[in-house]
């Protein structure tokens, strides 16, 4: 029989620095797409290179997984809109998190007397039932097909702990008894306690979320990589180790700077049910004060300096394009346009980027909120689209449940023009003291139809 271990292991060494290269373009839009073929050409090599391996058998089955599942994401990613994109990603990473799982129960259930390789199969089933099921409740607050605040209930931390507990100790028993007796009310309680943590987590706090379980994912594939290296078929568990590696590595830290993006700690994300309840009533200096969409071209026309901020309302809207239409619109007389960019604008990481970055926005018109956040003082007009609690002042106010989280300073722009579908509050049910300020007005409607009036408005300007 030929050995092709030196092959298989030089492959999977390819694929890796090439796993590292895509993973370091991935974090500029300008290379991104770049990252991400060179990424997805990794794969398809570990992939390919692991039909060698000593040992491997139902390769029919295998050719019809890859073909399904290549066939259904190849779909997938083609018709999602970007405006879903978000809940792909969370089901994408929930079939990670599935996948690690469904792993580590085959393994149990075929070498569960060796007690290293069945605790590193606990450890990876219990991380990855947990990011499936949660992933999978992330998935159906983003799409709306349940209520996206933070549920929480009397005695909720207390049953999630226990749930959580009496979960591990049936892992537990797996191992030091050496059965699989106790893996189905193992695995049914992992579950119940990934849908328990989610559901009490809002939709403000999804980015953090998404991130959280990316990483998640990437520990489980690791976890049983290394049971697979352990194993009789030993080199088809590299390629596992590293990227699950990566992919946890790189999820923790980005979870980490999304908490940070809003002052607040992972636990507090995770156990503070944030968003449970709106905020009560309070008395709010000011009025709304609408504004005609031509007295505000007018105003955006005879603007040195115009900031745009985009929030997940223009993503719903799909105005983007509109919003590029706009911004050459002003350029074109003249007028400076920049676009702010809050760290959890949309609904994971990136996001208003990534849109913008579709309409054809230029990156360097880009500005994060420790770049832009000087300049809103001597701006003419701020736009803001479709965003509410990231421009929130409340933020800024003790006794908010906002206070501490950094938002774009829109407010201490000369003008402010707010587009919005209505009066309703933002995800975090805190009333938004911006809309109330004295140089603040409001364009209602569709962000894409208001937007395109502007345009008009502008032309006749």
């Amino acid at each position: 029989m030929t050995d092709y271990s030196p092959l298989i292991d030089g492959v999977y060494v390819l694929a890796v620095i090439f796993f590292i290269l895509g993973l370091r373009a991935m974090a500029s839009p300008d290379t991104a797409r770049r990252g991400i073929l060179a990424a997805g050409v990794a794969m398809l090599l570990a992939i390919l290179v692991t039909f060698l391996v000593g040992g491997l058998t139902n390769f029919g089955l295998i050719a019809i997984g890859i073909i399904v599942g290549g066939g259904l994401g190849w779909y997938w990613a083609r018709v999602v809109k970007m405006t879903a994109m978000p809940q792909m990603v969370a089901v994408f990473n929930g079939m990670g998190g599935g996948a690690a799982a469904a792993i580590a129960a085959v393994e149990l259930l075929t070498a569960v007397s060796d007690p290293t390789n069945a605790s590193l199969s606990i450890a990876g089933a219990v991380i990855g039932s947990i990011s499936i099921a949660g992933s999978v409740v992330a998935f159906l607050k983003l799409q709306g097909w349940m209520v996206q605040r933070a549920i929480v209930f009397p005695a909720q931390q207390v049953l999630n702990l226990a749930v959580l507990v009496v979960g591990l100790a049936f892992g537990v028993l797996t191992v030091v008894q050496a059965t699989t007796v106790w893996l189905i009310p193992f695995f049914v309680l992992t579950l119940l306690y990934g849908i328990l943590l989610t559901l009490r987590i809002g939709g403000a706090d999804m980015p953090v979320v998404i991130s959280l379980f990316n990483a998640l994912t990437g520990i489980a594939v690791a976890l049983d990589g290394f049971v697979l290296v352990n194993g009789e078929l030993g080199d088809a568990g590299y390629a596992m180790v590293v990227a699950g590696i990566l992919v946890g590595a790189a999820g923790s830290l980005l979870t980490i700077k999304m908490a940070r993006a809003m002052n607040r700690s992972i636990g507090s994300v995770l156990f503070g049910g944030f968003g449970a309840k709106e905020e009560a009533a309070t008395a709010i200096e000011g009025s709304l004060k609408p504004i005609d969409p031509a007295d505000a071209a007018s105003l955006m026309a005879y603007a040195n300096q115009v900031i745009i901020a985009p929030g997940y309302g223009m993503a719903v809207a799909q105005a983007q394009r509109k919003v590029k239409e706009l911004a050459d619109a002003l350029e074109a007389k003249g007028v400076s346009v920049r676009f702010a960019i809050h760290p959890v604008a949309g609904r994971m990481p990136g996001h208003m980027n990534v849109l913008l970055a579709e309409a054809g926005v230029s990156y360097d018109k880009l500005y994060d909120l420790d770049e832009v956040n000087g300049q809103f003082a001597t701006t003419d007009v701020v736009l803001v689209i479709g965003a509410n609690d990231v421009v929130n002042p409340a933020a800024r106010r003790q006794g908010s449940p906002l206070f501490g989280m950094p938002i774009l300073d829109v407010d201490k722009a000369k003008n402010v023009f707010v587009i919005k579908r209505g009066q309703g509050r933002g995800f975090a049910g805190v009333e938004n003291d911006l809309f109330y300020k004295d140089n603040c007005r409001m364009l209602y409607g569709d962000a894409s139809a208001v937007v395109g009036s502007l345009i008009t408005a502008l032309e006749h300007s």
